[in-house]
């Protein structure tokens, strides 16, 4: 008998490399975020992130590689920053795995909410987000203030504080119901990511308070999130990053340390045994959802 492909949840967590187990050395064992370190002592298993081309790891690079399984620094012979070029988003639209298990037959979304009640506005960014490339190739848009207002979609800082200095006078939220939002989301698709980058953000440019603050609130949104591996034995849990940065509290540029790919639930045990370079991510995902069947339903 074929068993069914899960339904997964996805978080790519920028910035986040393993680290010592010294909270000297490594903010991330401060005491703050006692969650996710039980995850990366009891589910992690490590990936590299520089994927074989010298230098340090970058987020174009590496999260081209997580979404296409191409080793993006090998095709453009560097690790590249920020958002991706010319070369980065042609191979991330000719090789997604959105596109790819929408072709298949299954229903995919990137939960983050973009503050616009227009896709258009995103379209037209000079900067587009590996992520944000990626959706709008594969769906062709993307969920806007509507639905973050209405819990169908979550803003990337966790609470939507950091609208306010964009004129937002809404509601705002928790890490906790965030991560309850998230996994509501998930819950209506087969495959689901959601991408929190304030722990690069706040590892180049905060002080030790700011990223104690980001990691607290990480975990409490962690906590909720990571329980959609525990309602059904057909989910998976899936968490990993692009490059290290946050662990190395003596240095305010990214690390060479591996990351972490932490997996839960259905097919864990296959991914943590198959992935052990950023590019090997999604051919080990993608066995775990096979070709269109007649019970698939698109979204």
């Amino acid at each position: 008998m074929i068993r069914r492909a899960p339904k997964a949840l996805f978080i790519l967590v920028d910035g986040l490399g393993i680290g010592l187990k010294d909270p000297d050395r490594n903010p991330v064992r401060y005491g703050v975020c006692p969650f996710l370190c039980g995850l990366l002592d009891g589910y992690a298993v490590p990936v590299d992130a520089s994927m074989g081309v010298p230098g340090i790891p970058q987020s174009a690079t590496g999260q081209t590689a997580l979404f296409t399984g191409i080793n993006a620094a090998r095709e453009v012979g560097r690790h590249v920053e920020g958002f991706p070029g010319p070369v980065l988003r042609e191979i991330i639209r000719g090789h997604n795995v959105y596109d790819i298990l929408v072709r298949r037959g299954y229903c995919c979304t990137f939960a983050n909410a973009y503050y616009l009640d227009d896709v258009e506005e995103v379209r037209h960014r000079r900067h587009q987000s590996v992520t944000t490339v990626a959706a709008l190739k594969a769906f062709g848009t993307v969920r806007g203030r509507q639905e973050m207002l209405q819990g169908r979609a979550v803003y990337q800082d966790l609470t939507r504080v950091s609208l306010r200095e964009r004129g937002y006078d809404g509601p705002l939220t928790s890490p906790a119901q965030s991560g309850r939002d998230l996994v509501s989301i998930a819950r209506d698709h087969d495959f689901t990511v959601f991408e929190y980058f304030q722990t690069d953000r706040v590892a180049h440019k905060g002080t030790p308070k700011d990223v104690r603050a980001i990691l607290a609130q990480f975990d409490a949104f962690l906590r909720e999130a990571a329980g959609f591996a525990a309602e059904d034995p057909d989910h998976l849990l899936l968490l990993t990053s692009d490059h290290g940065n946050i662990e190395e509290a003596r240095s305010p540029s990214h690390s060479i340390n591996p990351v972490p790919l932490v997996a839960i639930g259905r097919g864990a045990e296959q991914l943590r045994d198959e992935v052990h370079s950023l590019p090997d991510f999604v051919p080990s995902l993608l066995r775990l959802y096979p070709a269109p069947g007649a019970s698939l339903v698109a979204c």
